[in-house]
């Protein structure tokens, strides 16, 4: 009989506080189903301070209720195309010494996912690329300063930004700019100590993942697919971004690192 393999919990006994006496900024937890959330978790339970961002006053009382499970120190406004907020967030962080930066921050007008890519409008490739990739320059230009004895900047891409994959179109387009943006910041803050990666997840049932048509059929398709027989597990993303964010990871930057049960090495399939 053959069974599918299944994703390898982190066994809690054994902490050994890989990110203690670190101060993480976690942009773009939006709700418990989240990647940057399962972070959040995985970046606590490691003994890192937390500070959460929220966007306007719609989000502020939802991300309020989850700063308070994760029992994040610091909640701050930040709607990260605005500059003017962004001016604000690094003033309010004034006193601090952040370690880490977990950028988890994307967005596309779902008309732009739902119709074919040529017919992309222009506002809105403009606003995939500034809110989905640009955001990611400016925090990074803002939030460098604070980090005083280097650290780690990390972002969130998938395998739409190397590969066509249906209904994705132009946040396939943003991901590839966010991924170029991750190498030329890595070589720009090097010299400050400071590593810029993105690790690229494997499809995960998420809010926003939602907006992408027939994302079910993806599931069920990386399933069959990938190595591993099975979908990631955010857990799984999250304890990479840990590695990432520790001293584990001090001689890494500038890639891309794949956690998706490793469909993104496969081509066609015989069966």
């Amino acid at each position: 009989m053959r069974c599918a393999a299944l994703p390898l919990r982190y066994n809690t006994q054994f902490m050994p506080n890989l990110l203690q006496g670190k101060t993480a900024l976690i942009l773009g937890i939006a709700n418990k189903w989240s990647i940057a959330y399962a972070i959040g978790q995985a970046y606590r339970r490691e003994g890192a301070r937390l500070i959460l961002t929220y966007q306007g006053e719609r989000q502020k009382a939802t991300v309020e209720e989850l700063g308070a499970e994760l029992n994040a120190s610091r909640i701050l406004n930040c709607d990260v195309s605005k500059d003017e907020e962004i001016t604000t967030l690094v003033s309010d962080l004034q006193s601090e010494k952040l370690d880490a930066i977990v950028h988890s921050i994307a967005f596309a007008n779902r008309e732009d996912l739902s119709r074919p890519f040529v017919e992309t409008s222009r506002d809105g490739f403009k606003l995939a690329q500034d809110v989905s990739a640009y955001s990611l320059v400016a925090v990074s230009r803002a939030l460098a300063p604070r980090m005083t004895s280097g650290g780690a900047i990390l972002t969130l891409s998938y395998l739409g930004s190397v590969r066509v994959v249906e209904n994705y179109n132009v946040m396939g387009v943003a991901k590839a700019s966010l991924e170029a943006c991750v190498r030329y910041l890595a070589h720009g803050l090097g010299p400050n100590g400071i590593r810029v990666n993105a690790i690229s997840a494997g499809p995960i049932k998420t809010t926003s993942a939602r907006g992408v048509k027939d994302f079910s059929k993806v599931l069920d398709g990386v399933a069959a697919m990938a190595p591993l027989r099975r979908n990631t597990d955010p857990a799984e993303v999250a304890d990479t971004a840990v590695f990432l964010a520790s001293d584990l990871g001090r001689g890494v930057t500038g890639n891309i690192i794949y956690v998706d049960a490793g469909f993104q090495i496969m081509g066609l399939s015989a069966s």
